[in-house]
């Protein structure tokens, strides 16, 4: 909770401040924008939340997200398929990444970081290879019912100062996803199955969790969400490059939930922290073009911050580890 709150004063200090700086910060165009983007920063981001909270990494997202936005439109438009069957692709490619992560990482126990790291070579070439290095559109008419997900706004009313003023769908997406992965997190055996994978390993596997199956459940969830997360992209996009699209997308979900308290250790992880820590992300993002920072230096603030977050994370727990260590001991000589 005191981690979700120094996020949120944070991301006031950085709003108001960007917004003294900039006037048109404040313009309805603009915070459609940011919150949209952070929508799909935190949908990804709590996809990856479910690996990290196992102790593990996902470094295929990006890739995979390119290869599911360049799939649709290859079935859908080139070879003039229904909608109905890319999708089902979608889902399909979604499971096999998934389970195909979580078995090489459990039965062959090799490690997270190389299993997804040649994914994240596989998924790009896939995508490059099935459209041939072209760059597919979600223009024609085939694609139409997918339209509403990347246009759709849903009115909220006239505000002070930001006038007339409409939330995408895509964070209404963002929020039912958040609240049942809160739910499923926190509120079922499951959820208490993967903090507890996260925290000891072999203690949840002496106590009888099936850690194996935990945690091929954990990639199958990262690339299921992920999968959803490509089509929203590309629908907000609606033009796609094999070869880039996706590009850096699994360190924004990573830095998202790293923002948002999720331990890269494993078995600490808060959906709440995840979504103001992807809200974070974007807001710096556009803070940077806002006061009129070089847009080359854009990786290098958002680098910057996380790493103090990370190190501040860091320095509080110690510090909360050696005062309870210290009143351990002096109960310890009390009795």
């Amino acid at each position: 909770m005191k981690k979700n709150l120094g996020i949120l004063i944070l991301l006031t200090v950085i709003f108001v401040v960007t917004a003294l700086c900039n006037d048109s910060f404040l313009s309805a165009y603009n915070l459609f924008n940011v919150i949209e983007r952070a929508s799909l920063y935190g949908i990804i981001g709590i996809g990856v939340a479910f690996v990290i909270i196992t102790g593990g990494i996902d470094l295929s997202i990006g890739s995979f997200i390119g290869l599911v936005a360049s799939t649709v439109p290859f079935i859908v438009v080139t070879h003039e398929m229904p909608l109905a069957v890319g999708l089902l692709a979608i889902l399909a490619m979604s499971l096999a990444a998934g389970f195909g992560h979580g078995l090489l990482i459990t039965k062959l126990k090799l490690q997270p970081f190389v299993v997804t790291l040649c994914g994240l070579m596989i998924y790009r070439g896939l995508a490059r290879w099935i459209t041939s290095d072209k760059s597919p559109g979600f223009g024609p008419e085939q694609l139409e019912p997918l339209r509403p997900l990347g246009n759709m706004k849903i009115p909220v009313g006239t505000l002070p100062v930001i006038g007339e003023f409409s939330l995408p769908i895509v964070f209404f997406i963002f929020l039912g996803l958040a609240i049942a992965a809160a739910v499923f997190l926190n509120k079922t055996i499951y959820g208490r199955y993967l903090l507890a994978l996260g925290r000891n390993e072999q203690a949840a596997r002496y106590s009888g969790i099936r850690t194996d199956r935990m945690t091929i459940v954990a990639y199958v969830l990262c690339s299921l969400i992920a999968g959803l997360g490509g089509l929203l992209f590309a629908v907000d996009q609606r033009s796609v490059q094999p070869d880039s699209f996706g590009n850096f997308y699994e360190l924004y979900a990573i830095a998202a939930a790293v923002l948002g308290g999720c331990s890269l250790r494993g078995g600490e992880g808060s959906i709440l922290g995840i979504a103001l820590g992807a809200t974070l992300m974007r807001l710096l993002m556009n803070s940077i073009q806002m006061i009129g920072i070089a847009d080359t230096l854009e990786p290098v603030v958002l680098g910057v911050v996380i790493l103090v977050g990370v190190i501040v994370d860091e320095l509080v727990k110690r510090i909360a580890a050696k005062r309870r260590a210290s009143l351990a001991a002096k109960d310890a000589s009390a009795s």
